[in-house]
């Protein structure tokens, strides 16, 4: 069961959690430029909100393949306007801000964020890890390899278990070190990895719960859908649906995801068909 502490406040999940994408950038591989309008922004929050969203995860900086990354003052000027909007006009939502960079984390914990999602898991930036360390700091760790410019240039093949299970072991206890943390764990599937190793990663997640933490999976419209389907971003959302699904029955604890609409269903139907299968005779 997913539990956090937010300032003074304890929330817990006593069931699968969706995190709503908010990308605030002009250049995301599948809406970008969609939402980085105030009133855009503002009002897709509104609506995942009301879809069941858990999390809002604001994004100012793409890591799509073969884009040029944004600096960190056009990262800042993205995101935490929105930021400061959504937490006035939604003060109860929980807020994740999807950054690899410490100041950009700074500066949002100070505008009300609750959660940092570090696609590099403290890869990209070496002072990210203390900065959370000695904040405790609720954080999103996923794992990945390289630089930001060379990410995508890995792709690592089937059998990876070990190296996932290393990084996490080695980046936690650096966390660990300034004594209790709240980490959540992503393996990071489409992040420099081969489309057999993706598929290798959700057949067994529990395999990648270090130390009994809980596990998000960022599917959401990637290529391991769109390549297999010869299809597009745009239209990957049914097959979004399905490796959630998947992803729920092998051990997925926060789904993040651009629709939280279908996200929602796949989590409540198999809630129901666990609840019914656990019934039968055997």
């Amino acid at each position: 069961m997913l539990k956090l502490k937010i300032q003074d406040k304890a929330f817990v999940f006593d069931r699968p959690a969706v995190m709503g994408i908010l990308n605030v950038t002009p250049d995301s591989f599948s809406d970008g430029g969609r939402f980085n309008r105030m009133d855009m922004a503002l009002q897709h929050c509104e609506q995942m909100i009301a879809d069941g969203a858990d999390f809002i995860d604001i994004g100012g900086c793409s890591t799509r393949p073969n884009n040029a990354i944004a600096t960190e003052s056009e990262e800042m000027e993205r995101v935490v306007p929105i930021l400061k909007a959504i937490r006035k006009a939604f003060p109860e939502t929980l807020i994740s801000i999807d950054t690899f960079r410490k100041n950009v984390a700074e500066a949002c914990m100070s505008e009300g964020a609750d959660i940092i999602n570090d696609i590099s898991g403290g890869l990209f930036d070496k002072e990210m890890l203390p900065y959370i360390g000695h904040n405790h700091i609720p954080y999103v760790m996923m794992h990945c390899i390289g630089t930001p410019e060379t990410m995508h240039q890995y792709s690592l093949d089937v059998d990876i278990h070990q190296t996932i299970m290393d990084f996490f072991a080695q980046q936690c206890k650096t966390l660990e070190a300034y004594s209790e943390q709240q980490i959540i764990l992503d393996p990071g599937i489409g992040f420099g990895k081969s489309l057999g190793a993706n598929y290798q990663l959700l057949s067994n997640l529990e395999r990648y719960r270090y130390n009994k933490l809980p596990i998000l999976i960022g599917i959401s419209r990637k290529s391991l859908i769109f390549k297999v389907l010869g299809s597009t971003p745009q239209a990957a959302e049914n097959g979004t649906t399905v490796l959630n699904t998947i992803a729920l029955l092998n051990g997925a604890d926060i789904l993040r995801v651009h629709d939280v609409k279908n996200a929602r269903e796949a989590i409540e139907l198999v809630r129901t068909f666990r609840n019914f299968a656990a019934n039968l005779e055997p």
